[in-house]
């Protein structure tokens, strides 16, 4: 299934050009973006630098990439930033995503895949704008236990890590009013280039933008009863037809389960097994159009133990890495049985 996956069924030639655009994914530009604004609870501003400290960088080159960590993105709160009707903090919210835009089309730029170290999900919106700038046609790969689809009008929060991809999807533009500090937001993405893995916790009004504009989306339903390599090889196929565009990989580490990944801001009971979650990243990479990678929402603040946080920490690092050829053959996931209480250092 794997090899269908990545050849499409073609010829070996076919084949093997794919491996050469995979072994050119192999240099990373990392920036951090410890930024909290887009939700309520903070604490996932710490996360870049514990992903760092965990070795991702020296990771990487140990599986032959090479890295130029960029560090992190400077980011203000703005005086006096009122809601606007529901949404949140949506000056400090807009001015950090165009810092965040401007850092990324500079990694692309500078000819690295574009790695984003958050922070919360508000920020997909500066990597995905910066990505678009630098390049012609995304596809986007979602992993997400949310769909982040909500408008400003149908937001039941008004915590814009929950509104993302309404601002960067050109057939919701219409939908989406004026509001200060994010009016400056050109949307990037088509809907038929969205895929969506792993949704299980929709707002009402995301189901009713998902189905009215046709979004591809795999819910864990879906995951369960197809498997995941079903998923993947569909997942590509939808991409593929719309043409070989670069992928924008946006992984929101609530994706996975919580008996893994239990240190973030939103877990939802019943998500992506580590398996599940690593093969995603594993066919993302063999595609060879991994352009741009969101890793997100590690939050060590919402962990009980220091085994909680490790277990969320490490498996974002191996997200990472997975996207960029990190393979499973001879090795082991880490052991992720139920730690038991421990007092935090």
């Amino acid at each position: 299934a794997r090899t269908m996956l990545l050849a499409g069924g073609c010829s070996a030639a076919r084949a093997s050009r794919l491996g050469r655009r995979a072994r050119a994914l192999h240099s990373v530009g990392l920036v951090g973006a410890p930024f909290s604004k887009g939700q309520p609870r903070d604490g996932v501003e710490k996360g870049p630098d514990l992903i760092r400290g965990a070795g991702l960088v020296e990771k990487l080159r140990g599986q032959g990439c090479a890295v130029k960590d960029y560090g992190n993105v400077d980011f203000d709160d703005v005086s006096d930033d009122s809601p606007v009707g529901k949404v949140r903090r949506p000056r400090t919210v807009g001015l950090a995503n165009q810092r965040l835009a401007d850092a990324v089309k500079a990694i692309k730029e500078d000819g690295y895949v574009s790695v984003m170290l958050g922070g919360d999900h508000s920020l997909a919106i500066g990597s995905i704008l910066g990505h678009a700038a630098s390049q012609k046609g995304l596809s986007v790969v979602w992993v997400d236990a949310h769909a982040d689809i909500n408008t400003p009008l149908t937001t039941p929060t008004g915590n814009i890590h929950g509104q993302p991809l309404s601002y960067l999807i050109k057939e919701l533009h219409c939908k989406i009013p004026a509001v200060p500090g994010l009016s400056w937001i050109k949307p990037c993405v088509s809907a038929d280039d969205i895929v969506y893995i792993g949704l299980r916790d929709l707002d009402p009004g995301e189901h009713y933008i998902l189905k009215s504009l046709g979004i591809k989306a795999y819910s864990m339903t879906e995951v369960d009863r197809l498997g995941i390599a079903k998923v993947m090889e569909e997942t590509c196929e939808h991409m593929f037809s719309r043409g070989k565009k670069p992928i924008h990989l946006s992984y929101d580490i609530d994706a996975i389960d919580p008996t893994v990944t239990p240190a973030t801001g939103t877990p939802v009971v019943g998500g992506l097994t580590y398996r599940e979650g690593i093969y995603i990243t594993e066919v993302i990479h063999q595609t060879g159009l991994l352009s741009a990678l969101d890793m997100v929402e590690v939050n060590p603040k919402r962990g009980k133990t220091d085994d909680e946080i490790k277990s969320t920490v490490d498996t974002a690092v191996d997200v990472v890495l997975g996207c960029f050829g990190r393979t499973r053959e001879g090795s082991h996931p880490p052991n992720y049985s139920v730690p038991q209480p421990s007092k935090m250092s």
